[in-house]
């Protein structure tokens, strides 16, 4: 299986992808990484394991992901021969015709259990709001703000000392072990 990673951060997902790749635990290869931030660490990530990168050109637009700037990294990828587009930080919402290109097929990783906490800001909302248990879901990604059917998730108490730092570095660690489990499940045939 070949996978597409779309990103716009420091890519420690994408890292924890590729590390399942190296170590045999992920039936798959990483065909292409694709950011929207030029200085993205996600592209020098990729480029030091020489995987293929790209830049997503948003004309400009800080947080709008335009329906021709979509239909180029639908071409890119496609192009690539992916299978499976991974959502790792990226932070613009993916419509169509991204989504018509790779039906059931694009998946993302969200620090919240989801339907609570979409979109942005999502553990500043939980600390400032007093949950006691979060957690990470992956899910399919739909036409809506972290919508989209839910894979799997995990949870992770809330001490009462956590700041939005703290609680940041304890969910990080279940996103590196739950998404490349969802990928290794995908590649494998146990996800529809």
């Amino acid at each position: 299986m070949r996978l597409g990673i779309l990103g716009s951060g420091s890519g420690s997902n994408m890292q924890a992808i590729l590390d399942g790749v190296a170590d045999g635990s992920i039936p798959a290869e990483i065909a292409l990484v694709l950011s929207d931030n030029p200085q993205g660490y996600i592209l020098e990530r990729a480029k030091k394991a020489g995987i293929p990168t790209g830049i997503i050109d948003c004309r400009g637009f800080k947080s709008k992901y335009p329906e021709e700037a979509q239909a180029e990294t639908a071409a890119a990828l496609k192009a690539a021969g992916v299978d499976l587009v991974c959502l790792a930080g990226f932070m613009r919402l993916v419509r169509e015709p991204l989504l018509e290109a790779f039906p059931n097929r694009i998946i993302n990783i969200h620090p919240a259990l989801l339907p609570a906490f979409p979109g942005l800001r999502a553990i500043e909302q939980a600390v400032d709001y007093g949950v006691k248990v979060f957690g990470v879901t992956v899910h399919f990604v739909d036409e809506g703000v972290d919508t989209g059917p839910i894979i799997a998730q995990t949870s992770v108490p809330v001490r009462d000392d956590d700041t939005e730092e703290s609680l940041s570095e304890r969910i990080l660690v279940q996103e590196h072990r739950l998404y490349p489990d969802v990928i290794r499940r995908f590649a494998e045939g146990d996800l529809s």
